[in-house]
């Protein structure tokens, strides 16, 4: 199969690109940059360019877009001068692309995010749950980015993930990994609770729905059970060898941040086994694995 990658220099895209080469499919990759460290063909793009958009795909013609593309800055994205940018890319560019994969009746895969709900009360969500709700401006525009999908196409999945970390990129595992260097103690959420979503992992999971036709909204992270960011932090460390401190506080203790941030992000996975696909291992493998990926 031809696959076409967006967001090829996040931390998804580039670990999606790797797994389709290594099973043998032609990747094209796309970023807005230049030129982007990909072992894949690569084009520029800009998905807020509509007939940018559209003149590349239908030129490639693929079988499949996988579309990790996105703004993710989550707190960057309440300040008034990015909310019309956040929109354009989220909500404006998925559908951009949904137009041109319906236009040549190809699937697509739209990565979504747990911030589509309100991140109340402690019931795991479900995929097909259709209370939204979404508290910020990062959450309101993937949510009209899952719309824009779910309107044009028929072949679509939507998998929604939560705490992401990978080799290329910024993420939680880095940065706490770093302030333990430097700090005997850390205070840490212990209010907020999902699982963490390894991208080496979720690529191999991808590349399994892109060769089906198991349509549909998915939830996807590690295995391994719910946990705090604080819970979290203690077990990086102890994998790590470090001895700093991780105090838990709450999250209004901890301060608040530009976005609301979802105190309950667990994320009902069940319809995954229930369509045949294989469950990504426990975060506590993942992160084992991904500590021998990383200096630190």
């Amino acid at each position: 199969m031809k696959i076409f990658v967006t967001g090829v220099g996040g931390q998804l895209g580039y670990d999606v690109v790797n797994e389709l080469i290594k099973r043998g499919h032609t990747a094209v990759g796309s970023d807005i940059l230049p030129s982007v460290d990909t072992s894949a063909q690569y084009v520029q793009l800009d998905i807020t360019d509509k007939s940018a958009v559209e003149k590349i795909i239908t030129e490639l013609n693929p079988d499949a877009v996988i579309h990790c593309a996105a703004w993710t800055a989550v707190d960057a994205a309440e300040d008034e001068e990015n909310i019309d940018k956040v929109h354009a890319i989220n909500a404006d560019g998925t559908e951009n692309i949904a137009k041109a994969c319906k236009k040549l009746d190809i699937k697509m895969i739209y990565m979504s995010t747990d911030y589509v709900f309100d991140g109340q009360g402690s019931e795991p969500w479900k995929p097909d749950c259709t209370e939204y709700r979404p508290l910020s401006v990062y959450g309101r525009t993937k949510l009209e980015g899952e719309l824009a999908v779910k309107t044009n196409l028929d072949k679509y999945f939507i998998v929604r993930i939560a705490w992401v970390f990978g080799v290329n990129g910024k993420n939680f595992i880095k940065t706490m990994l770093n302030v333990g260097k430097k700090h005997d103690t850390v205070r840490v959420v212990n209010d907020q609770i999902g699982t963490p979503t390894y991208t080496y992992d979720l690529a191999r999971l991808l590349v399994d729905m892109v060769e089906s036709d198991k349509y549909g909204t998915y939830h996807a992270t590690n295995e391994g059970g719910y946990i705090s960011w604080y819970d979290f932090t203690k077990e990086i460390y102890r994998q790590a060898g470090y001895s700093t401190t991780v105090l838990p506080v709450t999250t209004e203790e901890y301060g608040l941040s530009k976005a609301a941030r979802p105190f309950n992000s667990r994320l009902d996975k069940s319809k995954l086994k229930e369509n045949g696909f294989q469950p990504l291992p426990t975060w506590q493998d993942a992160l084992s694995r991904y500590l021998k990926e990383i200096d630190y």
